[in-house]
């Protein structure tokens, strides 16, 4: 949503400001505008009253977007925000409850300081996080503001924010949270330049194979010791059925059932099921 920013309209029938009920020179004395704001139907009427208002608060919208600037954000795009903020306070305030100011305030800021919030990070991080970027950011530029001060350390911003250092550490790396980089950006090491996305690591297979065999481990080991050595000649010494069965003097068919057998009760036990229930048949020592 777009607010132009209207110039100052010399039409706004806001009644002269009483100084004893203002805090700013931008908060003009706008009770009676309210009192009819209040008192209209939806329609034209109103809208015009509205936009009044807008124009004679803007200003003050504006001083408290500049409060926010230097964080990442554009001035005009805070701007923007405040604006709404403040047709949010327009909407909402009741004119027969104190001064528009005290309301519009703290409605602005608040809407403001949810932009930064919800739409500034780049990655989500717990509202106590953020809390904590924004008490070790002041910090740190609070103790670095004096000329030749060295950058100041955790155990420094610790103390002069009330912080621990755990807190501290965790606001300094949410400080790195609020934008993110390409996996295109360049990194320099020296004379070798290479992309972030190079540091990345890769799917390595033989953790696969490390998981599988823990899962098997248990499974193998109950195994009569005449299967377990027929299934270690034949997938650790890569025998063929036949030369297995020549060394154990049974037929190659007999070797083929007994592996069929044992590797389908180590499968079910390493996937949970009990012994017993796969499709191998009852589980015995071999013949």
């Amino acid at each position: 949503m777009l607010i132009e920013t209207p110039t100052a309209d010399r039409s706004v029938s806001a009644r002269p400001h009483t100084p004893s009920r203002r805090s700013h020179d931008d908060a003009p004395d706008t009770d009676e505008l309210f009192h009819r704001l209040a008192s209209l139907e939806e329609g034209p009427e109103r809208d015009a009253v509205r936009d009044e208002l807008l124009r004679a608060w803007l200003p003050m919208a504006h001083r408290i977007a500049g409060k926010f600037r230097d964080r990442g954000e554009a001035v005009e795009d805070l701007r923007q925000v405040a604006a709404l903020g403040l047709l949010k306070a327009i909407d909402r305030f009741d004119p027969d409850r104190g001064a528009f100011e005290s309301y519009a305030v703290p409605t602005v800021t608040g809407e403001i300081k949810r932009h930064f919030r919800d739409r500034m990070w780049a990655l989500r991080v717990p509202r106590r996080v953020q809390e904590l970027r924004n008490k070790v950011r002041v910090g740190r530029r609070e103790l670095s503001q004096a000329p030749g001060c060295p950058e100041p350390s955790v155990a420094d911003i610790a103390a002069h924010t009330g912080l621990t250092e755990e807190e501290v550490a965790t606001g300094m790396a949410a400080l790195e949270s609020f934008s993110t980089l390409s996996l295109d950006a360049e990194l320099s090491n020296g004379d070798d330049n290479h992309s972030l996305a190079d540091t990345l690591g890769e799917h390595d297979p033989g953790f696969d194979v490390i998981v599988d065999r823990e899962a098997v481990k248990e499974g193998l080991s109950r195994l009569p010791e005449r299967e377990r050595a027929i299934l270690y000649m034949r997938f650790f010494e890569d025998m063929t059925q036949s030369r297995i069965a020549d060394r154990l003097g049974v037929s190659q068919m007999h070797v083929s059932r007994l592996i069929s057998r044992s590797c389908a009760r180590v499968r079910d036990e390493a996937l949970g099921h009990r012994p017993g229930r796969s499709t191998g048949g009852r589980h015995g020592s071999a013949a």
